[in-house]
């Protein structure tokens, strides 16, 4: 019969079922916890806000750093060995996160989950590149991409269902779906790696990357204690900023460094990635605002939180579909902007609207839902334009730079928040620190639609320089 399937296609689905599922327990990591930050901190009783805020940043510190790094060496030795691994990782990682029984170890255990993540996202990726013909390709990676980012959506609600009953849960979640899941790719993926094979990436850079984002983010969440002019905090940023330096001197110089500064030369990955980096600023900060305000001015339960945080996501892939067509007539610059904009009056509305009582289908959800729409306009389009320029044999490699800044604008985003917001007692006090985020927000919106504008491609030029780097990479 015509309609039926046949064994390679029912496989496929296995396939893609499987691969996706990975990409949604990385992607789902990001969001998830967020809900549960409340109860983390409340069970461990003795950590401070700027302490706590470690079991956010610690695992997108590691994923954005590792990113690329996992990427290279699987397409050099076996993708499917790297995703095996990241996936074994990740699922024992979660365990001891769901055990851990005090705030380091489990900052530890992130760490630890994190790394696994980073080598399941381009594997799977890759794996499922390979698995499919050319003609199902694009619609198997649409799923993919889809399916990841749902987890936006899904990881509050998820989060607060489990927070209800133990902020453990959050963790225990991954370990039936990662253990079915490492049985049913070891059966039915097939491996693949590059036919010729590249340069080790450079790990030793990726470790100087993490420590100069680390140390950046202990000094903002740590300034208010310390000071900010103490040597701790001045140290602590004096640290970070000659870590970036020679994170950058390794780029120049290394012959497979992290970021290839020649792909900086194509302007629109470079405008891109620089949106990228301050739009995920405004981003972060504003997902865990909300998320507080709820809990601790309104005293929301886990799973209303939950429910309160969904409607933003959900508007993210209507919006992503309409913003694809309008990308046509406006540009991705000014669509970008566009996005951005619609953001900043989110923002806006959120202090304009909120009070001590509360009133979310009036004060909380318009905000809510502008902002997902706002998303929704702005973050595909950055992450299409940043490879638009590129030449195919660097798009992977741009992508994951792309969402390696996505990162470490998060990792800013929630240490901006938390050097803001300190530790408020009172109503008014509290309203005044959120005020002061959402200003940070704003600011960093206006950044990002500015920055936006440089990333319509004008010209060819780019390729050029990539060509003068890598004749190899010379497109007709």
């Amino acid at each position: 019969m015509s309609g039926s399937t046949t064994a390679p296609e029912r496989r496929q689905r296995v396939i893609l079922a499987v691969l996706s599922t990975a990409a949604f327990m990385a992607s789902l990591d990001l969001f998830i916890v967020n809900v549960a930050f409340s109860s983390i901190g409340k069970d461990f009783h003795q950590a401070s806000f700027s302490n706590l805020s470690w079991v956010l940043n610690c695992y997108a510190i590691v994923y954005a750093a590792l990113l690329i790094p996992f990427g290279r060496i699987a397409d050099r030795v076996g993708r499917k060995l790297i995703f095996l691994l990241g996936l074994s990782v990740f699922t024992a990682a979660s365990l001891g996160c769901a055990l851990s029984p005090s705030l380091w170890p489990l900052v530890g255990f992130r760490f630890l989950q994190a790394g696994g993540a980073a080598a399941m996202t381009p594997t799977s990726l890759g794996l499922l590149i390979n698995a499919f013909p050319p003609e199902r390709r694009s619609g198997a990676v649409r799923v993919w991409a889809a399916v990841s980012a749902l987890a936006a959506a899904a990881g509050p609600v998820i989060g607060g269902l489990l927070v209800q009953h133990s902020w453990r849960l959050v963790f225990v979640v991954n370990l039936p779906v990662g253990i079915a899941a490492l049985v049913i790719a070891l059966k039915v993926v097939p491996d693949s790696k590059e036919a010729e094979a590249s340069s080790l990436p450079d790990l030793w850079g990726s470790i100087v990357l993490a420590l100069a984002i680390g140390a950046l983010s202990l000094g903002l969440v740590k300034g208010a204690a310390w000071g900010w002019s103490s040597p701790e905090t001045m140290g602590t940023l004096g640290l970070a900023l000659a870590a970036g330096a020679l994170f950058w001197w390794r780029s120049l110089t290394h012959p497979a460094p992290v970021v290839d500064p020649a792909l900086l030369r194509v302007r629109s990955f470079a405008w891109s990635n620089l949106t990228m980096l301050v739009f995920s600023v405004a981003f972060a900060a504003n997902l865990l605002l909300g998320i507080l305000w709820m809990q601790q001015v309104w005293h929301f339960s886990p799973i209303a939180t939950g429910l309160g945080v969904a409607p933003g996501p959900l508007m993210v892939p209507g919006f992503a579909l309409f913003g694809g067509g309008l990308a046509r007539r406006l540009g991705v610059g000014r669509l970008t902007a566009l996005g951005c904009v619609v953001m900043g009056v989110s923002v806006l509305l959120s202090q304009l609207l909120l009070g001590e009582t509360p009133s979310y289908l009036t004060e909380m959800l318009p905000a809510q839902l502008l902002f997902g729409i706002g998303v929704g306009l702005a973050l595909p389009t950055i992450l299409s334009a940043g490879t638009s320029g590129l030449p195919m044999a660097q798009a992977a490699t741009g992508s994951a730079v792309v969402n390696m800044n996505r990162q470490i604008g998060s990792v800013l985003g929630v240490s901006i928040l938390v050097a803001l917001l300190g530790a408020p007692l009172t109503y008014a006090a509290t309203a005044s620190a959120f005020t002061h985020v959402r200003v940070a927000c704003l600011v960093a919106l206006v950044l990002a639609a500015l920055a936006a504008v440089g990333m319509t491609p004008t010209s060819a030029d780019g390729d050029v320089a990539l060509e003068e780097r890598n004749p190899e990479l010379s497109v007709a």
